[in-house]
């Protein structure tokens, strides 16, 4: 039985250590991101940042059309959201949980390879500018190769590759390029999941994907680099170039959407319903510090470009 004249020194401790883990929780950052940033978010920056700041680094990757809707359901709850393109982060200004978003990085599409495929040899010689090398687009039209790319429905990238291959239908002047190397707009032989997509190729599974040039170098994988006017890297060309292509798709809802091309810039928002907005503005500031883009360089992300998003 416990003595009444013990009872306010343990209540007294009680409160102690929940005022104790409520500071500890308060001090944790919670970071949502596009997928493909996987690797310099919870190896480079996440960390840095937590030790910097005495914090603990809690991070969560998934295509960002997908993790955006995560976010509005409520069913993730973060302090940051770190998208590629404008249209993840329109989701999440639409449902009023965030004001703004700053752009922290940029990247271009490129095709990767697995340097382990049959196929490798063929992507060297483009790689190397060899005499005689086919065009990238002839060699993944190769019987027998396996592409991979993600889910056009929940992933930029896996929208971007196919405006890839309709601009480049367009530069290069070849009529069903897009259909002969990537097939039906929403594929199951091609499609993975974000986070998987250069393991599977990593593990032999496919032989070339596409790919951000940031995750590639990122994940020390060879690829071929792609001009401006087929990589999506050069706002500048927006307007007069990357508007022309277009492309429909079926939500999960049943619903037809007409996709156009955004700049493929990373934008970086606090969560209106963030459990540490402070410790999130801190995170932004962060990655647009000299030290966090000093980081994004050494991953092989580009610089931030365009200006705030909702201003």
């Amino acid at each position: 039985m416990i003595k009444k004249k013990y009872l306010p020194a343990m209540i007294l401790c009680a409160l102690g250590a929940i005022s104790s883990l409520s500071v500890q929780a308060a001090q944790d950052i919670r970071v949502t991101y596009a997928g493909s940033m996987g690797v310099v978010m919870d190896k480079y920056l996440g960390p840095t940042f937590a030790q910097n700041e005495h914090a603990a680094y809690q991070g969560q990757g998934q295509g960002a059309y997908g993790m955006a809707h995560l976010l509005e359901s409520k069913k993730v709850v973060a302090d940051v959201f770190v998208s590629i393109t404008p249209g993840p982060m329109d989701i999440l200004k639409q449902a009023g949980l965030v004001d703004e978003a700053v752009p922290v990085a940029s990247t271009s599409m490129v095709i990767t390879y697995n340097p382990k495929s049959t196929f490798a040899p063929a992507f060297e010689a483009i790689k190397n500018a060899k005499p005689g090398a086919a065009p990238w687009w002839k060699v993944l039209e190769s019987p027998g190769l396996k592409f991979g790319r993600t889910d056009p429905i929940n992933d930029p990238q896996g929208q971007n590759i196919i405006f890839t291959m309709l601009l480049a239908e367009k530069y290069y002047q070849q009529p069903g390029l897009t259909h002969k190397v990537l097939g039906n707009v929403q594929n199951p032989q091609q499609v993975f999941a974000e986070g998987g997509l250069l393991t599977r190729m990593e593990a032999g599974q496919v032989d070339a994907a596409s790919g951000y040039e940031s995750a590639t170098i990122s994940s020390k994988l060879p690829y071929i680099t792609l001009p401006d006017e087929i990589n999506l890297s050069n706002p500048a060309m927006t307007k007069d170039w990357y508007s022309k292509v277009s492309f429909k798709v079926t939500d999960s809802k049943g619903q037809e959407k007409t996709l156009q091309t955004q700049p493929l810039v990373f934008y970086a928002a606090v969560l209106k319903n963030a459990p540490d907005a402070a410790l999130g503005r801190k995170f932004i500031a962060f990655l647009q510090s000299p030290a966090g883009q000093a980081e994004l360089k050494k991953n092989g992300y580009g610089q931030p470009k365009g200006g705030v998003l909702y201003q």
